[in-house]
């Protein structure tokens, strides 16, 4: 991660980039949330393991953190005598882009709430049509005795 936005803004990004900035998603999390994309239906964790050659518990954590980002959703699937299991399948591509954007809308907003802040808080007198305390007289402690 670039250390200024400046340098941020001159990377080259694609749009899977998208999905560590705004929910922080390690790359093993944006392959998940790929095999979920290119599935032909919601897969369990167990196809999701399977698929990426990792334990049954490390698919789960990376599901989980798929779902804590309201990127992926979670569906029970009942069976007969009463057991179930839970696929898993992306979001709607529009929904997570429009929360996406809210984000940003949000980020926009509070980044310009700062700038205000900052520019209020390093304006100088002079700047405002006053004196500024530099260019005082400076007293002098001998006489002020």
């Amino acid at each position: 991660m670039p250390d200024a936005m400046a340098e941020l803004l001159q990377e080259e990004m694609q749009c899977e980039n998208l999905l560590d900035c705004f929910h922080g998603l390690s790359d093993l999390d944006k392959e998940v949330f790929r095999l979920l994309v290119e599935a032909d239906e919601p897969i369990t964790v167990d196809e999701v393991a399977a698929e990426i050659d990792r334990e049954r518990t490390t698919a789960y954590r990376s599901v989980r953190r798929l779902q804590e980002a309201d990127i992926v959703e979670r569906e029970q699937v009942s069976q007969e005598g009463g057991s179930y299991y839970h696929v898993f399948s992306p979001r709607d591509a529009d929904e997570i882009a429009d929360a996406m954007q809210r984000t940003l809308n949000d980020f926009y907003a509070k980044m310009g709430q700062l700038i205000g802040e900052f520019r209020e808080k390093y304006t100088t007198v002079d700047e405002q049509g006053g004196d500024t305390d530099a260019s005082a007289a400076p007293v002098d402690m001998q006489q002020s005795r």
